[in-house]
């Protein structure tokens, strides 16, 4: 009898977090260009206000390029104020977007990720906001390519849990975290796609960068930062 592939250490701590959280859920946008709408329309927001933000420009407006260059400046300006701050910025950008995607890519940005993932990168980052965390991000939720993709959030738990070291470069910290995380998880962009939503809903829910609630992790055990920020803690009713 074949005997099950032991989990990795990450694969173990993910199997705590989805216990801890609950499953994750699907995602709800995979459209290339509807993630960097929806990174775009408002600034400095949780995922509940941009949620409702990117809904009324979907009803109000549309997610269509022209439909977006074609609205009234002041209808972007109340959508990107939807909780956000500083929203002529925002409408500014949705604006800059729909004029990329309609202008490079004919409104059909899901064709400039169909060649090599070089070249897909490249289209990609021409979008504002969009740097090499974000566009690893869209090739995985878009599921074009398994890249083990992290926001700030999934950067920060990765680094906390010991599996690499953060600096003051974030785009050096962001590539090291990655080869160090090369092999702990199967290279499918479901696997990783879970291993994003949970990572990062502990970043934002309990490893918070300040202020931490390390007292109710549910990873004490295999957090190097827990181990030095609290040592001589015992801990008890351990996960």
């Amino acid at each position: 009898m074949r005997m099950a592939k032991a989990l990795t250490k990450l694969g173990r701590i993910l199997d705590r977090l989805e216990k801890h959280y609950g499953r994750p859920a699907p995602l709800r946008i995979t459209d290339p260009l509807e993630i960097i709408l929806f990174d775009n329309v408002v600034y400095l927001a949780d995922d509940r206000k941009r949620a409702t933000a990117f809904a009324a420009l979907k009803k109000r407006v549309g997610l269509q390029p022209d439909k977006i260059l074609a609205a009234p400046q002041e209808t972007l300006v109340e959508i990107a104020g939807m909780g956000g701050i500083v929203p002529r910025i925002s409408a500014r950008k949705l604006r800059e977007v729909a004029a990329i995607a309609l202008q490079k890519f004919d409104g059909r940005l899901q064709d400039a990720l169909k060649g090599p993932p070089k070249a897909a990168r490249k289209a990609l980052k021409q979008f504002p906001g969009v740097g090499a965390p974000g566009a690893d991000k869209i090739l995985l939720f878009t599921r074009t390519e398994p890249v083990f993709a992290m926001d700030s959030n999934v950067l920060r738990v990765v680094c906390r849990l010991g599996f690499s070291k953060e600096t003051k470069n974030y785009s050096a910290s962001y590539r090291a975290a990655q080869n160090s995380l090369a092999g702990q998880l199967p290279a499918n962009c479901d696997a990783l796609i879970r291993a994003y939503q949970l990572l990062r809903q502990h970043g934002m829910e309990i490893c918070k960068r300040s202020k931490p609630l390390c007292e109710s992790c549910p990873l004490q055990r295999d957090c190097e930062y827990f181990h030095t920020a609290f040592r001589g803690y015992v801990s008890t009713g351990q996960n």
